[in-house]
């Protein structure tokens, strides 16, 4: 049984993924900003069965708060196996880069991006103990800078600048990560569920949460080692 720890997990891809790497036998942590509605994320799998799971609060922008749920894990599990960074927030649009206030900027970057290397950096000590750990980074498309410069770049992309450059910056630190890891057995990866129904989005999303959770899940349950700094989709990899 994997112990793994999911960011933003009481509710859209976050809960789905949690759910389904539970139905595979892992034991899952929902992180949760809110330790409320961690719990009753949890409840609700527990209710339908799925009792190898727990609700732990973090709030991936509080240093203190990362921390404590840390030392939460250490009295719990001798070591974490995977740590799955999908906490993010969308940002107020339109987001156009020329325009759109600092102050906005700051705060997309603060979750998505400076709140993914802090967990990283605190939870790394118990990914260490473990025997085969991963980091996985939830990315987007519109994080892909060849994508983002294709002829076929859909136009309203530029209604989420800001938020799409969190995801480049995302992807550019799995880079980073990985290489720095690769010779502590631990594999980063980034990976994308696709344009999924989720608050993240008005639920415009063309694909159900159950299936923006698959390749994320096929990449937690992964045995291939040599895969590491990579950008995943559901079917294969995207270029950076």
């Amino acid at each position: 049984m994997r112990t793994i720890l999911i960011t933003g997990a009481n509710k859209g891809i976050g809960f789905e993924t949690a759910r389904q790497l539970a139905q595979l036998g892992n034991f899952v942590y929902l992180g949760s900003r809110d330790l409320a509605n961690g719990q009753k994320a949890a409840d609700q799998l527990k209710a339908a069965g799925i009792s190898n799971v727990a609700a732990i609060q973090i709030d991936v922008t509080d240093t203190d708060s990362i921390r404590k749920a840390k030392t939460e894990l250490d009295s719990q599990i001798g070591s974490l196996d995977v740590l799955i960074n999908n906490a993010a927030i969308a940002g107020g649009q339109i987001q156009h880069m020329a325009e759109y206030s600092m102050d906005d900027i700051r705060s997309v970057f603060e979750t998505n991006y400076f709140g993914a290397i802090q967990t990283t950096q605190i939870m790394l000590p118990l990914l260490r103990k473990a025997s085969a750990p991963s980091i996985i980074n939830v990315s987007s498309e519109t994080g892909s800078l060849t994508m983002q410069t294709s002829a076929e770049r859909p136009p309203n992309w530029s209604n989420f600048s800001t938020y799409a450059a969190t995801k480049t910056a995302l992807n550019a630190l799995t880079v980073m990560l990985a290489n720095e890891l690769r010779e502590q057995n631990i594999t980063v990866n980034s990976v994308t569920p696709g344009y999924t129904a989720t608050d993240l989005n008005q639920f415009k999303g063309f694909k159900h949460v159950s299936e923006g959770a698959v390749p994320i899940v096929k990449l937690a349950m992964s045995a291939d080692r040599t895969a590491t700094g990579k950008f995943f989709k559901d079917g294969g990899e995207l270029p950076w």
